[in-house]
């Protein structure tokens, strides 16, 4: 990958469905297209008006990035799927980001430093979630997980060293994150495309791209939906 590049950023993980648009010289636009679940309504048409509005056509993209997840099933597969078909249909490449980095990077670029823990809802009354440090750059310091949000807090809370909580789990559930005393809440629900751009200029591409399912009910009903359709 390379800074003088054309890219298009694709995130369908959480209630809201964003693009984000970079060209080759570095002018970048970020849209939030719908925040109320309808990815399959709202993305190809999105993705034609950002990438119009920047004077490209979709064969002059280099690469595509998406947000693999974790986060909500339907809109995972919404945003996987058209990053697949877009990537073998233009033939570019596909760089895989992370609902839970992305929401890292969004904080560290906001200036937040120390540790943090990204939540997003999971539904069920649970939240996908991941520790990061947040120094110089951002360092995973743990891998995804799911837990409940109750159980998080506690973690958190009983450990006692200093904490800042991101994403829209933590909105969600922002009573129990706010009582977290040694805890801050970095307000942000929807992943920051202009963090997976940014990405994707010095990510390499992935041999592979699949939705990041961490409960076993998700992997299988995708399974399931799969076979039915072939």
């Amino acid at each position: 990958m390379g800074l003088g590049m054309n890219l298009l950023s694709i995130e369908t993980a959480t209630e809201g469905c964003a693009i984000g648009v970079r060209r080759h010289d570095g002018v970048e636009i970020v849209r939030l297209l719908d925040e109320t679940r309808r990815h399959t309504e709202v993305l190809t048409s999105g993705i034609a008006d950002a990438l119009g509005e920047l004077g490209l056509s979709p064969r002059d993209l280099d690469a595509i990035v998406v947000d693999v997840g974790p986060g909500l099933f339907t809109g995972l597969r919404v945003g996987v799927a058209t990053a697949i078909s877009l990537g073998q249909a233009l033939n570019v490449p596909l760089v895989s980001v992370t609902s839970l980095e992305l929401l890292a990077w969004g904080a560290w670029r906001a200036g937040v430093r120390g540790t943090l823990v990204s939540a997003v809802d999971g539904r069920r009354g649970e939240v996908f979630v991941q520790t990061f440090t947040l120094a110089d750059d951002v360092t995973a310091k743990s891998a995804p997980t799911v837990s409940q949000p109750r159980s998080t807090v506690i973690t958190w809370a009983t450990n006692g060293a200093p904490v800042c909580f991101t994403g829209d789990g933590v909105s969600r559930y922002f009573a129990d994150f706010d009582a977290v005393p040694n805890g801050t809440i970095f307000e942000q629900d929807t992943p920051p495309q202009h963090e997976a751009l940014a990405l994707g200029l010095t990510r390499e591409a992935s041999a592979t791209i699949a939705p990041l399912y961490l409960r076993e009910a998700d992997a299988v009903a995708n399974f399931s939906t799969r076979e039915r359709s072939t």
